[in-house]
């Protein structure tokens, strides 16, 4: 899943006019902690307060709740567009995001995957189910409220049953690295976020008992815009490499994408996000083309929904 907080605290009455004005510069000077126990949603929908986590397409934000929120997140992601023949892959999945400290979360997780293949030279295949498993791990380095910027450590080992690619059966292992940074350009209206990554994996195809491994590095850039509490609108770009090999070792594409994002709070407890990225430019290693239709996909999307308790 690139592989996506408490009501505010009761302040107690005081009298007098020199306690009344030491309480609302309290108030104000508080005011960023305080935005930190709302719900997700809620938190967007609040003129003064963020969550930057989904605000985004496939980018993240470093933010990722307080002790005492419990988030169900549903993802489905679609691939589409291959240089020759017809390709569509949804992968799905459904994760529990719980932090464990103001800094700290695990969210356990499983996946599912449907495909519809028509390729030459491989099998046409139209299958879809039950895929595998993962769990990630983020560990917030920096709060962009007291620092320059917010940064968040990501880790997401996992486990499949299908090859990504082809859809065809296999075991597959693999584990996603990525650094999530952001950073508030407008307070409250407009935030930014810079994403790197870097994932490995290796498959053995059941079929045939051949192994595969394989890894790449993505760097995204994005901006959301809150157009009005709860509603913001953006847009990304994302630049990835892959390669054979689970260290980097030889070259076999790449491919630069670029789309809309948007995001919408629906209650103080659920929220949604959408985006729908196109390859505006790639090269695949041997192939002639301006795009890389071998290893990547021409157009990627991704829906987000979430609910927290």
């Amino acid at each position: 899943m690139a592989m996506r907080q408490t009501s505010a605290r009761h302040r107690s009455p005081v009298s007098g006019p020199l306690l009344c004005g030491l309480a609302v510069m309290l108030g104000q000077l508080t005011a960023p902690a305080l935005a930190q126990t709302l719900p997700t949603a809620a938190e967007n929908l609040t003129p003064g307060d963020l969550d930057s986590e989904h605000l985004f397409g496939f980018t993240e934000g470093s933010d990722l709740g307080v002790p005492g929120e419990v988030e169900l997140e549903w993802e489905t992601s679609g691939r589409l567009g291959k240089r020759l023949g017809r390709f569509l892959a949804v992968d799905s999945g459904l994760a529990l995001k719980v932090p464990l400290t103001r800094d700290f979360r695990l969210a356990p997780g499983i996946t599912f995957n449907a495909y519809d293949i028509g390729v030459p030279g491989d099998p046409t295949r139209t299958t879809g189910g039950f895929n595998g498993g993962f769990l990630e791990t983020r560990l917030r380095l920096l709060d962009r409220r007291t620092a320059p910027f917010g940064l968040t450590l990501n880790l997401v080992p996992g486990y499949g049953t299908v090859d990504g690619g082809s859809g065809a059966p296999a075991s597959s292992f693999g584990t996603e690295v990525g650094l999530l940074a952001d950073r508030e350009v407008i307070p409250d209206m407009l935030i930014a976020a810079v994403n790197v990554g870097f994932a490995f994996s290796s498959v053995r195809m059941n079929a045939t008992d051949a192994r595969v491994a394989g890894s790449g590095v993505e760097v995204a850039g994005a901006l959301a815009y809150r157009v009005q509490p709860g509603y913001f609108l953006g847009g990304e770009v994302r630049y990835a490499w892959t390669y054979d090999g689970l260290t980097l070792d030889r070259l076999a594409g790449q491919a630069a994408y670029l789309g809309p994002t948007a995001y919408v709070t629906l209650s103080p407890h659920a929220w949604a996000s959408f985006t729908w990225s196109f390859q505006i430019a790639g090269q695949s290693a041997g192939e002639p083309g301006p795009l890389d239709l071998s290893s990547f996909d021409r157009h990627q999307m991704r829906l987000r929904v979430g609910y927290s308790f």
